[in-house]
């Protein structure tokens, strides 16, 4: 049975629509997927090739009123002359300290600062992960950075600047899909339509108030009492503790930490500007705009937007003052969706964010004073980020085993809080290893090893004897993990979880496709 508060799936991953006819996400999601399983079930739910589209990520950075292309860091050479000599001078003084260092980084500051060096960290890494994260840098820890934040070549970053050249793409997510129509809520509201209708409750029907523990029950809003053996849960932990109303849990939960984020949307009528071109996202590090990331929306599909035939009224020109005329025209419309981010640390003028939003575009000349804007979005996400803060993984180790104990399984972007595996591929993987492990006893490599399965294509499916050789290929890596440092290796050893048997009959069936 799946149970969900949401009128449709995929919670974060969920797409609203203004009543003019724009498109807006939870945020910047795109299609990248570590898993061949997680593509397996997508393009089973959306099989025509006409369901979606694919990109190349087109990102820059907005500092010092020109466009950097991403990562800042691979192309300073991009950047004014003083500042493009302090980034050199200090990726330089990072490779000279690299070399004596005998310790690893203590947050994620310290990281920025052996990696990267000063000059980029005041530059960028401080200030636009402050906008993202709304802590601190030196408040975060740095075991979660994996494949998301690019290192320098300090050589090739030199040679770039001497010759003036910019760095070819990078990372994880420079090719990506898109779903042509609904937005990514739509892949999700697929995926669930291949489910028996029976099995799922969304809405008012789907609204839980307790949850008991002891007597393995939910209680939903509606009075309705369900039975549980095991239950998977993808709601924040710490809201998990609550409605447990168990007072060990929710004091444990206290210690993890979250922002929560404000997603801002304009549609604007007109050709979408020669300055704006084929850009997907865009990164914003100075105080300029409350917005750390904007994201083109109409280029992933023209579904994102109304048709230019459709007739809209202009709502508010740009810059603030009333339009001559409210009579509605036709388009070409636009979009651009923007992230903000609020914490205890970090605080919003909510009454004001889209005002503040809009005149944040004029300022780093996404849109100009006189543009028609026809629609505006704005939602507040209250658990946006789970942030990796230097204490999440003693509240982790003992909160989540604490919850499988009592055999509830905490898992998702905040049921398992581990922001490194909290994309949507992870996020649906997540659970699909939670309920392999449950059935078959398979291995959570997701959960358990995000460092393994961020480092490649996982192709192979969740038989449960290869698994278990799946997971000893993961300890076997981290076992061999091997840190330099002043010239010696160190290594570090795990303790190998105990292997699992299981019959030729379970193997048999967890190999199979789930539909």
């Amino acid at each position: 049975m799946i149970i969900d508060s949401n009128e449709t799936p995929g919670g974060l991953a969920s797409t609203d629509v203004t009543p003019e006819g724009f498109l807006y996400d939870v945020g910047g999601h795109v299609i990248f997927s570590h898993y061949k399983y997680f593509d397996d079930c997508i393009d089973e739910a959306l099989p025509k090739e006409d369901d979606w589209y694919t990109h190349q990520r087109i990102s820059y950075v907005r500092i010092k009123n020109i466009w950097v292309p991403y990562p800042l860091q691979n192309n300073v050479s991009i950047l004014p002359q003083e500042d493009k000599l302090k980034c050199v001078d200090g990726m330089i003084d990072a490779a000279i300290a690299a070399r004596t260092a005998t310790d690893k980084p203590k947050n994620f500051d310290e990281w920025i600062i052996r990696m990267m060096g000063e000059g980029i960290a005041n530059l960028f890494m401080r200030p636009y992960n402050y906008k993202v994260w709304a802590v601190p840098t030196t408040k975060m820890q740095c075991a979660w950075l994996g494949e998301r934040v690019a290192a320098p070549d300090v050589k090739t970053c030199v040679r770039n600047v001497i010759l003036n050249k910019s760095a070819g793409n990078w990372g994880p997510n420079a090719t990506f899909r898109f779903p042509a129509r609904d937005g990514t809520g739509g892949i999700w509201i697929a995926v669930a339509n291949t489910l028996p209708k029976e099995k799922t409750l969304f809405g008012k029907q789907g609204e839980v108030t307790t949850i008991d523990a002891d007597a393995h029950k939910v209680t939903l809003k509606s009075g309705k009492t369900i039975g549980y053996k095991k239950l998977i849960t993808t709601m924040a932990v710490d809201q998990l503790a609550e409605q447990m109303q168990d007072k060990e849990l929710v004091n444990l939960s206290q210690g993890l930490f979250y922002s929560s984020t404000h997603v801002v949307g304009v549609g604007i009528r007109g050709e979408r500007p020669e300055r704006i071109g084929d850009k997907c996202w865009l990164y914003f590090p100075e105080d300029d705009c409350p917005f750390y990331r904007a994201t083109i929306f109409s280029n992933y599909s023209p579904h994102n937007q109304p048709g230019e035939s459709v007739k809209l009224a202009t709502q508010i020109i740009a810059d603030g003052s009333k339009p001559n005329s409210t009579e509605p025209k036709e388009g070409p419309y636009w979009s651009i969706m923007l992230e903000i981010s609020e914490s205890s640390m970090k605080p919003v003028d909510q009454a004001n964010i889209l005002r503040d939003s809009i005149q944040g575009l004029i300022n780093t000349d996404m849109i100009k004073a006189g543009d028609e804007i026809v629609s505006t979005y704005h939602r507040r996400f209250d658990h946006g980020y789970p942030t990796p803060t230097l204490e999440r993984e003693g509240v982790l180790k003992e909160l989540l085993p604490k919850l499988q104990e009592k055999d509830i399984y905490s898992r998702g972007r905040f049921g398992s809080w581990r922001y490194e595996v909290g994309n949507q591929d992870h996020s649906f993987m997540l659970g699909v290893e939670a309920a392999d492990h449950i059935v078959n006893g398979a291995v959570e490599l997701t959960l358990n090893y995000p460092d393994f399965v961020n480092g490649r294509k996982n192709t192979e499916r969740r038989l449960v004897e290869g698994a278990q050789v799946f997971q000893n290929k993961a300890t076997d890596q981290a076992d061999a993990h091997v840190a330099t440092s002043n010239g010696t290796k160190e290594v570090t050893t795990r303790e190998r979880a105990p292997s699992k048997t299981a019959s030729s009959s379970h193997a048999r069936k967890s190999s199979k496709t789930v539909k």
